[in-house]
């Protein structure tokens, strides 16, 4: 009895394994053919980026402030193990009805093919991708199914003829696995061949700016350790956004509606910007769910053409009060018309550190606003303006429970030492960053542990929209565990709050305190 269990246990993880080895084939046959259609049509991107859009303003939240610039990895493992757990339910109910199996496949590819045609760049046709992965996983589990159960000897054959069927099985398996890496390869390879934004942005050569940036002065750099630097990196500037699959755009086939309340609608196309008069600045990004003293946030030097500029020659209406810019994957944000309209510098940018925009931060075109958090302002990937009300239209994270407007609330980080560090007694020196978009930073407070605040050391102002960095030196440190405090003052005076608060709904607050060891 005991063996027949065995026996019986075995067969149900063969037909658990048939589930997976099928839905891996048919994940990988989907995304070979989105290769030839839209590149949204992937059904495992575009159910990532339907549960993205499904996602509650506490979870994602949490997913930031858990997983960091990491959480669309995170999403992704997700995904993995929740489909490895559904497909190998479905391998187990092909063992007792592979009727019942494939019609939960096509449940399932129903879910994905809904998914797909709700993204705001495909069409009908691009379900197609979805309806051949299919049909590939469905035919492979009737194989697979198939095999696994000819492990059962029939009654009276001998557990001998077990042996050579369950090796027959597990080389399906492995060939079906095979298939599936081989079919992703391929879609890798066409994909990057059948792009041509990748060539176009390689090929493009920015023009050079009609106002260029002023000059950094000397010493808006803090030279110590661990200290960020004052111009971030392309490859280190962070990167948060609801785009599963980063929109890979021909800037021959870009173009930018502007329209709503406006007395001139127009559209206007990537070789039309570019030979408007382009402007540098340098402005620092913030991210609504960047926790008090989280790195969400980055400084650079931006190229674009000024967005009071576009919205002089559309000419909005009287009544209208905000713009509501949309993403080429769906997303929207509700920027107020005044931010686009004043003297500060919000632009369509095209360039970032003097090179063409990244793919992953808004190429071709993106908006950068300054005092504004990104989820109403910083738009990548941009192809609509419309001019309207507030009362009339709401963009995609105000649905989900976020405030309209989203100013930036002035803030301050201690970036070295970091917490829990060990520092060596007698002089320790501290640094950081403050920031408080369109006013500017005038002073910087450091508390150790409960003693008095003390001044720190400004480093030079690049202007009021980037961040300022700063330097303190704490003399004679004792051995032993301690805190540091930091705050902030703006260019009028006003110190940066003490309140605590979330992120959600419109921003983090509250002074950093952090704990480290003096030796």
């Amino acid at each position: 009895m005991g063996f027949k269990n065995k026996r019986g246990s075995r067969v149900y993880v063969f037909h658990a394994v048939a589930g997976i080895c099928s839905a891996a084939l048919m994940f990988a046959v989907a995304q070979l053919a989105s290769a030839f259609f839209n590149s949204a049509s992937s059904p495992f991107f575009a159910l990532g980026s339907a549960i993205i859009d499904l996602t509650p303003p506490w979870l994602k939240d949490f997913a930031i402030s858990t997983f960091g610039t990491n959480d669309k990895l995170a999403l992704f493992i997700s995904i993995g193990v929740a489909a490895a757990v559904l497909s190998a339910l479905i391998g187990l109910l092909a063992k007792r009805s592979f009727a019942l199996a494939c019609t939960a496949i096509i449940a399932l590819a129903l879910v994905l093919a809904s998914a797909v045609a709700a993204r705001a760049s495909t069409s009908l046709l691009d379900v197609v991708p979805t309806v051949l992965g299919a049909v590939a996983g469905i035919g492979a589990l009737h194989w697979l199914a198939r095999l696994a159960t000819a492990t059962v000897p029939e009654p009276g054959q001998g557990t001998a003829a077990a042996g050579p069927s369950r090796r027959i099985f597990l080389r399906g398996a492995v060939l079906s696995l095979a298939a599936a890496a081989l079919a992703t390869a391929v879609s890798t390879s066409v994909s990057a061949t059948r792009n041509m934004a990748v060539a176009a942005r390689n090929a493009l050569r920015l023009p050079a700016a009609r106002t260029k940036a002023k000059a950094l002065p000397e010493g808006v750099q803090i030279e110590e350790a661990n200290m960020p630097r004052f111009v971030t990196p392309n490859q280190d500037f962070y990167r948060i956004d609801t785009a599963l699959s980063v929109p890979q755009i021909d800037p021959n086939q870009w173009s930018l509606r502007v329209h709503g309340m406006v007395e001139n609608e127009f559209t206007i196309g990537f070789d039309e910007l570019l030979g408007e008069e382009l402007v540098e600045t340098y402005l620092t990004l913030t991210c609504v769910s960047n926790p008090v003293g989280g790195d969400l946030v980055g400084n650079a030097k931006w190229l674009g053409y000024p967005l009071r500029k576009v919205l002089e020659r559309a000419v909005p209406q009287a009544g209208a009060d905000m713009v509501l810019s949309t993403s080429h994957d769906g997303f929207s944000a509700s920027t107020p018309l005044q931010a686009l309209t004043d003297d500060r510098m919000a632009l369509l940018a095209i360039g970032m550190n003097g090179e063409p925009l990244p793919f992953d931060h808004g190429f071709p075109v993106r908006m950068v606003v300054p005092g504004l958090y990104g989820y109403v302002s910083a738009t990548k990937w941009v192809i609509d303006l419309e001019v309207t009300r507030f009362e009339d239209k709401a963009a995609y994270w105000t649905t989900r429970g976020w405030s309209e407007r989203g100013p930036i609330k002035m803030s301050s980080r201690i970036d070295t030492p970091r917490p829990f560090a060990e520092v060596p007694a007698g002089e320790v020196v501290l640094g950081g960053t403050a920031w408080a978009q369109t006013r500017g930073i005038s002073r910087v407070q450091v508390q150790i542990d409960d003693g008095p605040w003390e001044d720190a050391q400004l480093a030079a102002e690049a202007s009021l929209d980037t961040w300022r960095q700063w330097r303190f030196v704490w003399k004679d440190a004792a051995p032993g565990m301690h805190a540091a405090s930091v705050r902030a003052y703006d260019a009028q005076g006003k110190m940066q709050t003490r309140e605590k608060a979330n992120p959600v709904p419109n921003g983090a607050s509250g002074w950093q305190r952090l704990q480290f060891t003096v030796q």
